[in-house]
């Protein structure tokens, strides 16, 4: 029977293939975006507009206490 449900389903071996590529590119482009949205990455982009006088102390402040508690809660929820 597998032998003879690949024969048939032969034909459909490109779109499968393409099917898949797509799916890894998602996947990929998923993890792309949460890496981006990180807080550690926002502190690090915030630390960085700090230094370059983009941001003041005040917004820096609120950027490092917001990324901070979304660290502790996302370290709490790996532990429970």
């Amino acid at each position: 029977m597998g032998l003879f449900t690949g024969l048939l389903t032969l034909p459909l071996a490109p779109v499968r293939g393409t099917v898949w590529v797509a799916e890894q590119l998602a996947a990929e482009a998923e993890r792309e975006l949460q890496r981006q949205r990180s807080p550690r990455r926002r502190l690090l982009v915030a630390e960085r507009q700090l230094e370059l006088g983009v941001i003041s102390l005040e917004e820096y402040e609120a950027i490092e206490e917001e990324a901070l508690d979304q660290i502790e809660a996302e370290e709490q929820a790996w532990q429970t």
